[in-house]
């Protein structure tokens, strides 16, 4: 944007520039450096720039003090893309020329180049002068003083560098010229990332995948022949359990804009025919960059569409529906968007820290990287991640693992004019890290009768809260599957599956405690008389019957079992460990089956298909020989009858 913009207001001053260099005094002595000086003028209004750029040569060999001459010759240099040629004879000839307002578009060009390059002071320098020349084009005004506020933050942010030290990643990748926008499963086991084989416009963009095993990266290899084809396959996200692609694609034939969003899913090793995601997500500009949340039901990606955007390009987000359709995105609005471009969005795997790339916020001078945490269902003002990650050039590609320990991203450089981009990992500075840190439980879910494994459901509640917060389909083939789960949190943990038991499993980290990734595979019953299973997220105080309110969650998990399965009928017993007299322990857990029974009977579930009975201390899983097992011991469990 930044280019374009210089650009347009390069042609917008070009005949006010030239108009002033016939009608203004040169400031040359020499009247054969003058002579070359209008020749040049001439050779430009005939397009003849190379004998134009040679005419000016000989000028300032005539008098090296020919401030004029070095303008015109930058932008000759500017037109034919030489950048370096044009910053130099830019610098020569501003040096040489007193301030003058009719040299405000040379100011600007100028200033914009050094701060491009990381010279703040010389940037500063001639952006004043900009501003100070009184300049009529108030978008270019505007802009000026927004980059003299991003070269005040940038000398600070400069002053107090984050103790950032990226390492590029070791062979066999970085293989190609240019690869970038890395994304990782939530096991950090699946690298995904964009490559070219060359920076040449015609080059091929491709998807890669690469796998760490061994204690190593494995070669990078297409992601799949269904996914990669003769048109570029872009930007990336896969969700946390790596079943779920989503990347941007441009001008395929069933492309509905400049770029779209496409969606494949994973089954076995198999990955699906990718899937336009329709007009209800996609519209007729460009739509990439996509970040799908870790359980892959939130996406959210970055468009330069007209309609309810705030600036150029904005991030919006769509939700994945019960029907299986995306509806249709909103814009995330203020703070987060503004009338810059925000890009590149990624969302942690915790969903509480959204990461992403603007020009539109005070940064650097470039595209900058910014965090925003979600609070109350609102994102923060965004916070500039600072200096050495994000410089005077422009910055995206960025990932954090679950566990806030590593971030990888991209970095653009040039060799000797050839462009490469490569791959980085760092260790996670503090000041970056996710509001939560998540971790993963893992495994795979079968049918506790045969064995095999089964296709279903696994969803996640925050028991606080009773919300859902994340859903997966585990795997039809191989039955795997990958939840997240982030530190201070009380879960409950639900794997269902047409015709079985609801599998009901416990996860309590609202305190400090082990938090490393589990394993943990998932049996469940076919609905059959005496089926029953031990519903684990039903809360009791100590000695008392009453229901705690985090019991909601299961307690509706059981009224939709019923609703579903409406020819069984179930017994709900209580069950305590041997602390205590026999008969208190008899009455308690009593009490405690009727309670749900009372819960059950209230939401509307005939009296005819549910029985409660205690049983006491007289039915333990485990003996109560530690307080573990009694812990087991102490349970509601739900039968067939």
């Amino acid at each position: 944007m930044v280019k374009n913009l210089c650009f347009l207001i390069f042609c917008f001053f070009s005949t006010i520039t030239s108009a002033w260099a016939q009608q203004s005094p040169l400031s040359t002595k020499s009247s054969k450096a003058a002579d070359l000086y209008y020749k040049a003028q001439k050779y430009m209004t005939a397009r003849d720039f190379d004998k134009a750029l040679t005419a000016l040569n000989e000028a300032v060999k005539k008098d090296p003090g020919f401030g004029e001459a070095y303008i015109k010759a930058a932008g000759l240099h500017k037109m034919s893309g030489n950048i370096p040629a044009t910053f130099e004879a830019y610098k020569k000839g501003l040096a040489l020329l007193p301030v003058q307002p009719g040299l405000a578009n040379e100011y600007y060009n100028f200033a914009d180049m050094a701060l491009s390059r990381g010279d703040y002071a010389l940037g500063k320098k001639y952006y004043e002068l900009f501003v100070q020349s009184n300049p009529k084009n108030t978008k270019a005004l505007k802009y000026a003083q927004q980059q003299l506020k991003n070269i005040d933050f940038a000398q600070e942010a400069i002053k107090r560098p984050v103790n950032f030290k990226p390492v590029r990643m070791q062979a066999p990748l970085n293989k190609f010229q240019l690869q970038y926008f890395p994304a990782l499963t939530a096991t950090k086991t699946h690298l995904v990332f964009t490559a070219r084989t060359s920076d040449a416009p015609q080059a091929d963009e491709n998807l890669y995948v690469s796998v760490f095993q061994n204690n190593a990266w494995s070669e990078p290899v297409s992601i799949a022949s269904s996914i990669n084809s003769e048109f570029n396959e872009g930007t990336a996200s896969i969700s946390g359990d790596g079943k779920t692609l989503v990347f941007s694609s441009c001008n395929r034939p069933n492309s509905l804009g400049d770029c779209d969003l496409y969606i494949s899913t994973r089954n076995g090793n198999t990955w699906s025919k990718p899937v336009n995601l329709g007009r209800q997500v996609n519209s007729a500009a460009w739509d990439s960059q996509p970040c799908l949340s870790a359980d892959g039901r939130t996406l959210y990606f970055s468009s330069d569409r007209g309609q309810g955007s705030k600036g150029r390009e904005d991030i919006w987000v769509t939700k994945l529906q019960e029907d299986g359709t995306w509806s249709v995105p909103e814009n995330l609005g203020e703070p987060v968007n503004t009338a810059g471009s925000e890009t590149a969005p990624f969302l942690h795997a915790s969903g509480s820290t959204l990461y992403f790339s603007s020009n539109g916020h005070t940064g650097l001078g470039g595209a900058d990287i910014f965090k925003t945490t979600l609070t109350n269902a609102a994102w923060s003002d965004p916070e500039n991640l600072g200096y050495p990650l994000n410089t005077a050039s422009n910055e995206a590609s960025f990932f954090i693992t679950p566990d806030n320990s590593k971030g990888y991203y991209s970095r653009l450089e040039l060799d000797q004019s050839k462009k490469t981009a490569s791959l980085f990992e760092f260790d996670v500075p503090a000041a970056w890290k996710s509001k939560e840190t998540s971790t993963y439980t893992q495994g795979r879910v079968f049918d506790a009768q045969t064995k095999k494994p089964l296709g279903a459901y696994v969803q996640l509640y925050d028991l606080n809260t009773n919300e859902r917060v994340q859903q997966v389909l585990s795997d039809q083939e191989n039955g795997t599957y990958t939840i997240v789960l982030n530190e201070g949190k009380q879960y409950g943990m639900y794997a269902s599956a047409d015709h079985y038991l609801l599998k009901s499993i416990s996860f309590d980290y609202s305190s400090k405690k082990d938090f490393n990734p589990l394993t943990l595979d998932i049996y469940l019953e076919p609905v059959a008389k005496g089926a029953s299973i031990v519903l684990n997220n039903l809360f009791f105080a100590t000695g008392k019957y009453q229901l705690e309110k985090k019991s909601k969650t299961e307690l509706d998990k059981i009224v939709g079992f019923l609703a579903d399965n409406t020819q069984v009928k179930i017994e709900i017993s209580g069950h305590t460990d041997d602390i205590g007299n026999d008969a208190a322990n008899q009455e308690l857990s009593d009490k405690r089956a009727r309670s749900v029974y009372d819960y059950l009977l209230a939401q509307g579930v005939k009296k005819e298909r549910i029985i409660s009975k205690g049983y006491g201390e007289t039915k333990p899983l485990q003996p109560n020989t530690s307080e573990e097992n009694r812990q087991l011991n102490r349970r509601i469990e739900l039968r067939v009858l």
